[in-house]
């Protein structure tokens, strides 16, 4: 008997790529406040498998939920969406 479940997707920006295989995704979440009803911005950072090494700070990526590859990462890059604006000779 096969299970179909359906995995989570969420998009975001590339914060780094300063690991092996692995990118460091902010996912931004805009929702109503339950007493207040302003839109609250709420952001959070999730640790998804690159194995090619193939996105660079300020990408919009796509990543999907998947079984987990390491302590961190349970998340893992599905599609670059749009690729970021690389700065030149910007030190950090």
């Amino acid at each position: 008997m096969e299970k179909t479940t359906k995995r989570k997707a969420l998009q975001g920006l590339v914060v780094s790529n300063k690991m092996d295989k692995t990118v460091v995704v902010q996912v931004e979440r805009k929702f109503a406040h339950p007493k207040f009803k302003k839109v609250v911005k709420s952001t959070r950072k999730y640790n998804a498998h690159d194995e090619n090494n193939e996105c660079n700070p300020g990408d919009f990526i796509s990543i999907g939920e998947t079984r987990p590859l390491s302590k961190t990462k349970r998340w893992r890059l599905l599609e670059i969406i749009k690729k970021g604006v690389v700065e030149e000779g910007k030190a950090s």
